[in-house]
């Protein structure tokens, strides 16, 4: 997920960006940011942050320890903000999406 430093909450998505680096996928034992499953973060509604995002499968089985690691991160940076996560399989999580980091921590060049 990019964030531009022009847009409006710039500010706010990078620490989003922070603590969900702390999110591990069980299965992986990679970060959810470098595997690429988040997709959007939206400050808009004030006091919420809507977290667009997928899953490497539709029927993940960890599916809920990752939306309960996603709450939970961003419930300590942001205590008195609502986390709505939104799931999605539109566009389909691929390798692609992988960071480097990412890639290279599953032994992929």
């Amino acid at each position: 997920m990019k964030i531009a430093l022009t847009d409006a909450f710039a500010q706010e998505k990078i620490r989003a960006n922070h603590a969900l680096i702390q999110v591990i996928d069980p299965e992986l034992n990679i970060n959810i940011i470098d595997l690429g499953l988040v997709y959007g973060l939206d400050f808009t509604i004030p006091n919420r942050i809507t977290v667009t995002m997928t899953l490497s499968t539709p029927h993940c089985p960890l599916g809920d320890a990752i939306e309960s690691g996603v709450t939970n991160a961003l419930g300590k940076v942001f205590p008195d903000y609502q986390v709505d996560i939104q799931l999605v399989w539109e566009p389909e999580w691929s390798i692609d999406l992988v960071s480097e980091a990412g890639k290279e921590q599953l032994g992929i060049k």
